[in-house]
């Protein structure tokens, strides 16, 4: 037996001529930035989360700074972010100049708890950051009303969670504005990096196509000291193709993790994904608990099964964050998942006979602990 942890290739080549069409139509345009492709991408992912406008940019962590610059955040504000994320959301406020607040999650859905979140506020709080973590939304109805009452933004990071929904709403169209990726392993994955922003905000949007490009809108006319973030023509092209896609392919990602549900629910010491009764999750990581851990993913390694960790060091851990001082045992909730967790096998290409495979391969492994 031998399931990788996701199977990129198979993924791609499924739709290989339609993508090679595109990739084809780009070489012979003889426009590679900012062109057609990237309009006519921008218009199709805008309608798809049901927003007025989605902007193209180099990848997700530029999506949330590129935000936070244009809410005008910057040295001496706080941003409240999950203590259990990857560190790219940190890094967009650390890169603002403001320092990143980490609140806990609620343990069940591995999201920003809200009542949390209402204590973590202060005089200095300009943003919050939910991150829609492994494909679930994060409760936003509550974070949208503590950031109403307290005159804060949200911005949704929903690198990991395209297509998913939350009261039959898509993210991407719950908040001010929202961060997406497209990193190749994501559920709306290019063949590089790359990344959009979705918000229904007119002035917001214009700022941040300024902000994207060098801060011009008539090109060799800069109006502000701007970056260099586009999502190019290429990456757009392929984008276009897998978009009509990605429904279909969520609900073949949600049919492997109900035979996950069904097959591991009476396991021994393993903790399986909770979703709220308001969540679509959009299934981009299927991940269990278990105290050993370590010793799991070696055995389900021995029997051909491949698995990750999502994470194995929270971000107040990381050298990087050291200056915070947040020492060990700050962050209980968030050390004690990053200790535990495991990503099974979970994809659009696998079949439901493999998901029953590492199934087994998982009761056989813990029983073997």
């Amino acid at each position: 037996m031998n399931i990788p942890f996701l199977d990129l290739k198979a993924i791609n080549l499924s739709q290989q001529d339609d993508i090679e069409q595109a990739m084809r139509r780009v070489l012979h345009s003889g426009w590679y930035i900012l062109g057609q492709e990237v309009a006519t991408f921008e218009q199709a992912f805008a309608a798809y989360c049901g927003t007025r406008h989605a902007i193209g940019v180099a990848n997700g962590l530029d999506a949330i700074f590129l935000l936070l610059k244009a809410y005008g955040v910057g040295p001496g504000d706080e941003v409240i972010v999950p203590s259990n994320t990857y560190i790219a959301t940190w890094l967009a406020v650390t890169h603002c100049g403001a320092t990143p607040v980490p609140v806990e999650p609620v343990e069940g859905t591995y999201n920003l708890d809200p009542a949390r979140v209402a204590a973590a506020i202060t005089p200095r709080t300009r943003a919050i950051v939910p991150v829609h973590l492994y494909g679930q939304a994060a409760d936003m109805d509550p974070l949208m009303a503590l950031a109403d009452q307290h005159g804060l933004k949200v911005i949704e990071d929903a690198a990991q969670a395209h297509g998913a929904r939350y009261r039959g709403r898509k993210v991407g169209a719950l908040g001010h504005a929202a961060a997406f990726s497209f990193y190749p392993g994501k559920n709306l994955g290019a063949l590089g990096d790359g990344g959009a922003i979705t918000t229904d905000d007119d002035a917001l949007a214009q700022a941040l196509r300024t902000l994207r490009n060098y801060g011009s809108q008539k090109k060799y006319h800069n109006e502000i000291a701007g970056y260099n973030s586009r999502l190019d023509e290429l990456q757009a092209a392929v984008l276009s193709v897998k978009l009509p896609a990605l429904d279909q392919q969520n609900a073949a990602r949600a049919a492997i993790a109900a035979v996950y549900n069904a097959q591991l629910a009476d396991v021994p010491g393993l903790r399986l994904p909770q979703v709220a009764q308001w969540a679509e999750s959009a299934w981009h990581l299927y991940v269990v608990r278990h105290a050993r851990r370590d010793a799991l993913a070696e055995r389900l390694a021995a029997a051909g099964i491949g698995t990750m960790v999502h994470y194995p060091l929270p971000p107040h851990l990381q050298p990087a964050y050291a200056p915070l001082g947040l020492a060990e045992g700050s962050l209980p909730i968030a050390e004690a998942i990053h200790r535990e967790v495991l990503s099974l096998p979970m994809g659009p290409t696998m079949t439901v006979a493999q998901a029953a495979e590492v199934a087994a391969a998982v009761r056989a492994a813990v029983a073997g602990l």
